[in-house]
């Protein structure tokens, strides 16, 4: 400003001298007036000379110098400046943990040997994977997305994965039995025979051989509103009647006095074929279903081969007919949906799931979320609606809210549902709101009623859901890494609100909800229903906990002990033979579970999860039970195998891996008697440097070992004395190059 008010001093006195009528100095033309410049560059502010606009200014344009005057807005006001700095300052953490990540992942996967193909979760060909460890427009920073392509369904199609899911630990498993033996292993060999292998829609397969590439394909099948493929009206009122004592208690989503009244208006012009409904249609699919598997002894005679193979009549795709025509149906009500299309939607996909239809299931989810949305459910209902809507608003909601975080957590997907644009309230379960539900079931005492149950399943998944965010939110620590304390109080936490009458009781003096393995204490003449209700809380809870604790279980073959992790793997693998046993008693003892498709599925991951403890822990304390359990899980399987298909090859290959754990088991022993069988030899010699104190062999050995034929013949001998569970050829075929290689690494690991 000082420049300007100089030029413009200077050129004021000019014209003053010219009006004077000044003769010496030759006439002038008038200068053009300059351009006003909001601030000059800081070279021309320093020289006390003109500047202009120009980016650079044509001063240091024609001196060849750097200028200021970039053309960019500055901070031209104390806030703006206070902006700026607090701008910079958040980019520079965001820079300094972007750098800090990677380094903290590189180290982690030095320390293991399982590395999947698909660490990332981010396609080829994507942005720079760390940019997924930010939220947009924020610095907060997440966990590293980890997942696992793979094919769950008959199509080559891969379909993503989460780090929480069973899909992901079963990769993990598959590469380290691949390092482990020197085999070739192949994830999907550990997949059970599902109809989601075989057939695009849960429909139908003919008996003709229309197979591609060893995998049978789906056939064209007629139109799915054929009248012809349904049940006739008697057939329909008994899986109606099963629907009320089974999937109702369960999820109490519909109101049972208004779905009679609107089953009975369809037969209002014909007492031979009534009016299409897709609500009644998916609630007999579903039964059907249900129905057909709890039937005793449907695979009984049959071969293993036989029994493992999903066809036509298999009971996990029974009432494909009614669930397609519910489909069918729906889509006329996509754009003006109502109760009945959300109550649809949840219920075909629960149809999906117990199918193993995973995709499917989890469109159908998300369906049903959106239409939820539309209605409004996830906001408090009107004060001036009736209570008994109220309430089956807010059962819908939080029934929804349950399925959709059990479908994102045992898929390892993102959350659809957020409690941050959640208003609703929790649903009422006292016995005024149990009576105008229209069902006739008697109250528990206690302020205890069937809907009681829904009410603290619930606040279940609620807890869990606390537990598992505060885990896969985050950048991984030491505080969050295995925070096995902070899961347990939560859940705890929730054990304390839930009334006795939903507990089952436990044979000499056993607590409920507990991993000490007591025998069930089952009441005789407890209805069916609420012993269901009891024993489905309960493996629910057992379930959600092996689930979060099971990234503690590490596969590294040398690696040094950490207690918290440990003792989390440790709790992992009680409440997966906590659930494994319960389901051994219940199944081969009493009717209350047969036929239910999501306790096989539970029962499925948790002896997953035994395998994987077991690999990671061969030689320990709790290893031999878990060993155990395994076998008493296929026993599940194979009773669960005479109604479906997919137990039975769920119990194939379980037993195909109990024996490759069996077989893992020896050679961890093998090499434990080996290097003990070293380190007296060394003691004996005086040699000190390999026996120092209380440290391991593994610690003080510098490369690998070198044996010659003698040492050769003396490791045989030792290993021999382990081996009594296998005969002599077996141990003969098996691979010691891979252990001769990296026998100290692999020695270490076995002293966990």
């Amino acid at each position: 400003m000082f420049t300007t008010f100089v030029g413009m001093t200077a050129s004021s006195t000019v014209s003053s001298a010219s009006a004077s009528g000044g003769s010496s100095s030759p006439h002038r033309p008038r200068q053009k007036k300059r351009s006003q410049v909001a601030r000059a560059c800081d070279w021309c502010r320093v020289h006390r000379i003109k500047c202009d606009n120009d980016h650079p200014c044509s001063n240091c344009k024609s001196r060849g110098r750097q200028c200021s005057n970039s053309g960019a807005m500055k901070s031209t006001t104390l806030p703006h400046a206070y902006q700026e700095i607090e701008r910079l300052r958040q980019r520079v953490q965001e820079l300094e943990l972007e750098l800090e990540l990677p380094k903290e992942r590189k180290a982690d996967n030095d320390k293991t040997v399982h590395e999947l193909n698909t660490q990332s979760s981010v396609p080829p060909g994507t942005s720079d994977e760390r940019d997924l460890d930010f939220q947009v427009g924020g610095g907060r920073a997440k966990r590293f997305p980890e997942g696992i392509y793979i094919s769950t369904a008959r199509s080559p199609q891969k379909t993503w994965y989460g780090s929480s899911s069973l899909f992901y630990f079963i990769g993990r498993i598959n590469t380290f039995l691949t390092s482990a033996l020197q085999e070739t292993h192949s994830a999907h060999r550990m997949l059970p025979n599902s109809a989601s292998f075989l057939l695009d829609a849960p429909t139908t397969v003919s008996g003709e051989d229309h197979s591609q590439g060893g995998r049978l394909v789906a056939v064209p099948t007629d139109d799915p509103v054929n009248a012809g493929d349904y049940l006739t009206p008697t057939q329909e009122e008994y899986f109606l009647d099963l629907f009320w004592q089974s999937y109702y208690t369960s999820f109490p989503i519909l109101d049972e006095l208004e779905f009679k009244e609107h089953y009975q208006s369809l037969w209002a012009t014909s007492d031979k074929e009534r009016r299409p409904s897709a609500l009644v249609d998916i609630v007999i699919a579903v039964c059907m279903q249900y129905g057909m598997a709890r039937l005793p002894g449907v695979g009984r005679g049959l071969s293993a081969a036989s029994r493992a193979s999903v066809n036509d009549n298999d009971a996990t795709i029974a009432g494909r007919w009614h669930y397609r025509r519910c489909q069918t149906l729906l889509s006329s009500q996509l754009e003006s949906p109502t109760i009945s299309t959300l109550q649809c939607h949840i219920l075909c996909s629960i149809y999906l799931c117990c199918g193993s239809f995973q995709n499917m299931a989890d469109n159908a989810c998300s369906l049903a979320v959106r239409t939820a949305y539309m209605l409004g459910l996830h906001l408090e209902p009107p004060q001036t609606m009736p209570r008994r809507e109220k309430e089956i608003r807010k059962r819908l909601w939080w029934t929804l809210y349950v399925l959709e975080t059990k479908m994102s957590m045992k898929l390892g997907r993102p959350f659809l549902l957020h409690d941050s644009s959640t208003t609703c309230s929790l649903p009422a379960d006292d016995r005024e709101i149990a009576m105008l539900s229209g069902s006739s079931f008697a109250p528990l005492g206690e302020n205890v009623t069937w809907l009681t149950w829904n009410l603290h399943n619930t606040k279940l998944m609620l807890a869990a859901r606390t537990a598992y965010t505060a885990f896969y939110d985050n950048v991984p620590n030491t505080s969050n890494v295995c925070n096995a304390q902070s899961i347990t109080e939560r859940l705890e936490a929730w054990l304390k609100g839930v009334p006795e009458a939903l507990k089952t009781k436990r044979q000499n003096n056993g607590a409920p909800f507990s991993t000490d393995l007591s025998a069930l204490e089952v009441e005789q003449f407890t209805p069916l229903w609420l012993q269901r209700q009891r024993l489905l809380l309960e493996l629910m809870y057992h379930n959600l906990c092996t689930n979060l604790y099971r990234p503690s279980i590490s596969f590294a073959l040398a690696r040094a002990p950490d207690p918290l992790t440990d003792r989390a793997a440790m709790k992992c693998s009680a409440h997966a033979m906590a659930l494994t046993h319960m389901m051994h008693q219940v199944l081969l003892s009493t009717p209350i579970l047969a036929g239910w498709h999501e306790a096989f599925q539970w029962q499925w991951n948790a002896a997953m999860t035994l395998v994987g403890f077991v690999l990671a822990y061969p030689q320990g304390a709790s290893t031999q039970a878990a060993r155990s359990a395994i076998d008493l899980a296929v026993a599940v399987f194979e009773n669960f195998g005479n109604s479906f298909a997919v137990a039975a090859s769920a119990a194939s290959i379980m037993s195909d891996l109990s024996a490759k754990v069996d077989l893992f088991i020896v050679q961890s022993q093998g090499m434990h008697g080996v290097a003990m069988q070293l380190a007296r030899n060394c003691e004996e010699s005086g040699d000190e440097g390999l026996i120092n104190g209380n440290s391991t062999a593994a610690q003080t050995l510098d490369g690998p070992l070198r044996f010659d034929d003698e040492n050769a013949a003396e490791i045989t001998g030792v290993l021999a004395q382990s081996i009594d569970i296998f005969a002599a050829e077996t141990y003969n075929d098996l691979d010691w190059s891979g252990i001769n290689s990296n026998f100290s690494d692999q020695w270490a690991f076995t002293q966990q």
